[in-house]
């Protein structure tokens, strides 16, 4: 422990020396160097100039520059020592390049919009080293990593974490070849020590978990269920032909001393990302020239909305951010049919929905779902295993419980009226909760904590209510007994779908409940719970709710009342969404998978609900008026800016906590489409060229309408009125293939 601690403490000195080596390294350039500025308005629009620039925080930049922002090869150098050696293209970090921290760290390779993005290598101050594929400063793809501790990893990464084969290598000797999740051992793999014993089975975050086999050097082995709990665990063990008796060995010793000393190595964080450095420049946009020094009257440049709109991110993480995302009064956007024409969407104020307190007509219900979730949720159970029984799945396997107010055996007194509450298949949603790493305390404190739950302003198309809990993790939705009877009958497929691929887009359902109040009025409200698909500390800017079809898919709203929290449809569309490649690729193979799902268990009229939050937002002048800080290219256009706290958790160290999966927080790009006045119905409209870097979310909602007699009529009946195609209710397998073809369309391939 002293000989790690004493490591680290010189490890903090050397990079403190080598910082002061290198702001002084910087000072002395900045003082020795004789700068000419150049005049703007000399160079003719799209003339690419040689150019050397002090800029007003003292930054310094040598290289290539083209109307008013650095394009092509060029150096920068930040006061603080920090410098980016390589390609610009319209003020943005791009291409090849290099960028060197003070520390002396190094990135060398591929960049795109400021971001490590591409092949590159990262070479710490302390000796790790990161040799491979990286996506928005995440390492994703294959990529080698050695560890400053004489570790060693190659293989598959996934946001920043080692995820999918790969084989880790420790300095003892010992090595592990197989698969990971998250950054731990986790599926089928092999582990082999230094004196030949090797364990080879199922793992689960970090330890053997499973069906495993333990053998050693002279061929005896150890083979049975593993488990770190004792009581879990059972085996049997196979002596080798030169061996007769078993040895005085617990298989529990594997645990407690043999994966000891096989900690994953956390690797070196960066003190800060090249994304985070890149400055602001002013006039990004073409046509727009407020932030270039302009030339007074008297022949002396006015630098005063050049130095007053640019700053570089180094002086936000100093504390100097005078803009906070949920502080914006209005988000602008380019109207789809008029350029010249923006319209104001006012951010929320407040949150969605209307708080249950006493009084509000729907109270009680709420007081009895929360005491019965307490209950269900509380009770004590078998442990759990994934691999459950048919039984289990049998729509007949219901618990009720009667809640009377002045208590029972297994029930407290409440303040509410006596009701029966009853749970659906209980062991399956336990079970699906366990497999959606959903603790069981968090759950209960969500949902039944001391704050009230919020009821969405308006009901559903199908007269569903909606109920989300105080920290929008859950919502909670009315059904009706046709859709209870769905969701039954399609469980053991779900189970299965949910299990098999973890990247599912599906909805996750943890618990299906019902609450029957007793006395007269006899009244009987079924619910699901589930996920919130956009549950994040980003603003969500936009979200729309799209099934691929035209008839009646536009908002009812007039623009002038849509805002963030208005869901619109596949009508009001205007953007294609860009994934990275390997991201699109799993985004088509688990959209037909999720597809097919659906299809099999007869299940129409599902959407893709699709949330994203803008990385930008308009920066105000002192005037009041809005100039583009982002990378458009039209003349003003208005690029939306990430607010500080998700630039914190996008720019957060690659191979920490990122939470990035597929429908989750994934940075991407989408591209501004517009529509031909004289189609009116055409679903996707033509790209203009106009990007916009995002945080995605997406996920398949609705997916418990079944194609019934009901849904067969609607369909008969509006076949008659209008094109068959354009309709929502259909045959599921036509449904499901035009969702795909639709979806498939609009997400494409970022290259």
């Amino acid at each position: 422990m002293s000989k790690k601690l004493g490591f680290r403490k010189a490890l903090e000195t050397k990079v403190k020396k080598s910082q002061v080596a290198a702001k002084k390294k910087a000072i002395s350039i900045f003082t020795a160097m004789s700068v000419a500025h150049v005049d703007e308005e000399e160079a003719g629009s799209g003339e690419v100039r040689q150019v050397e620039k002090v800029l007003p925080r003292g930054d310094f930049y040598i290289g290539e520059w083209c109307d008013g922002l650095p394009h092509g090869n060029g150096k920068y150098l930040w006061t603080d020592g920090c410098m980016y050696v390589g390609g610009w293209f319209k003020g943005k970090i791009m291409g090849k390049g290099k960028f060197c921290w003070p520390s002396g760290a190094t990135y060398e390779g591929e960049f795109k919009s400021g971001f490590m993005d591409g092949q590159g290598t990262f070479t710490g101050f302390s000796g790790d080293s990161y040799k491979g594929s990286w996506v928005m400063n995440l390492k994703h793809g294959q990529g080698i990593k050695n560890y400053f501790n004489g570790d060693y990893y190659e293989g598959e990464w996934r946001t920043g974490f080692q995820e999918g084969e790969g084989r880790y290598q420790w300095t003892n000797g010992i090595h592990y070849d197989g698969q990971w999740k998250n950054g731990l051992m986790n599926g089928n793999g092999r582990m082999e020590w230094s004196d030949g014993n090797s364990y080879e089975g199922c793992w689960e975050d970090g330890f053997p978990k499973g069906n495993g086999t333990f053998r050693w050097p002279d061929g005896s082995s150890y083979v049975g269920v593993w488990s770190k709990d004792v009581k879990e665990m059972n085996g049997t063990y196979n002596p080798s032909d030169s061996s007769t008796e078993k040895p005085d060995w617990d298989p529990q010793v594997v645990f407690s001393e043999y994966l000891k000393e096989c900690k994953i190595c956390p690797g070196e964080k960066m003190s800060i990302l090249p994304s985070k450095k890149v400055p602001h420049w002013p006039g990004m946009g073409k046509g727009n020239d407020q932030g270039r020094p302009r030339r007074m009257s008297d022949g002396k440049l006015n630098c005063h909305s050049f130095s007053s709109d640019m700053h570089d991110v180094s002086a936000i993480t100093e504390g100097d951010s005078k803009e906070d995302d949920d502080g914006i009064e209005s988000l602008c956007l380019e109207d789809s049919t008029s350029r010249g024409s923006l319209p104001h969407f006012k951010t929320p104020t407040k949150r969605q929905g209307q708080t249950i307190s006493k009084g509000h007509k729907n109270y009680e219900l709420m007081l009895n779902l929360q005491l019965g979730i307490r209950h269900s949720v509380g009770r004590p159970g078998p442990v759990i295993s994934l691999d459950l029984k048919s039984s289990a799945f049998d729509p007949k396997e219901k618990v009720w419980t009667k809640f009377p107010p002045e208590g029972s055996k297994h029930t407290p007194p409440h303040q509410s009226s006596d009701f029966r509450w009853k749970d659906y298949c209980p062991l399956v949603f336990r079970t699906l909760r366990k497999l959606f790493d959903v603790d069981a305390a968090d759950y209960m404190i969500s949902i039944c904590g001391d704050d009230a739950l919020r009821e969405l302003s308006s009901p559903g198309k199908s007269g569903s209510f909606f109920y989300l809990t105080n920290d929008d993790k859950y919502m909670i939705k009315t059904i009706k007994k046709a859709e209870v009877k769905v969701l039954l009958r399609m469980l053991p497929a779900y189970y299965n779908h949910v299990r098999s691929f973890e990247n599912t887009l599906v909805t996750k359902f943890y618990g299906l409940h019902s609450v029957k109040l007793t006395g007269t009025a006899q009244k009987k409200v079924r619910f699901v719970i589930m996920g919130n698909l956009l549950c994040t500390h980003y603003t969500i800017h936009r979200r729309f709710d799209l099934k691929g079809s035209s008839h009646g898919r536009t908002t009812s709203k007039p623009e002038s009342e849509i805002d963030p929290s208005t869901t619109l449809k596949d009508l009001d569309l205007n953007y294609l969404f860009r994934l990275e490649k390997t991201w699109f690729e799993e985004f088509c193979r688990q959209v037909d998978r999720d597809c097919d799902l659906l299809e099999q268990e007869r299940i129409m009229d599902y959407s893709l609900l699709v949330g994203f939050h803008f990385r930008e937002v308009p920066t105000p002048l002192a005037s009041g008026a809005v100039t583009p800080t982002g990378n458009a290219d039209h003349e003003n256009e208005e690029v939306p800016r990430l607010s500080q706290t998700g630039q914190d958790q996008l720019d957060s160290e690659p191979s920490g906590g990122s939470s990035i999966r597929l429908g989750i927080s994934m940075p991407a790009r989408i591209e501004k489409t517009v529509r031909k006045p004289e189609c009116e119905t055409q679903l996707i409209g033509e790209p203009t060229g106009v990007f916009y870097d995002v945080i995605l979310f997406f996920g398949i909602i609705d997916i418990l309408q079944d194609y019934d007699i009901t849904k067969k009529l609607e369909h008969a009946y509006k076949s008659m009125q209008y094109d068959p195609t354009s309709i929502s209710a259909v045959d599921p397998k036509q449904y499901s293939k035009r969702f795909r073809d639709f979806i498939l369309k609009i997400f494409v391939e970022d290259t």
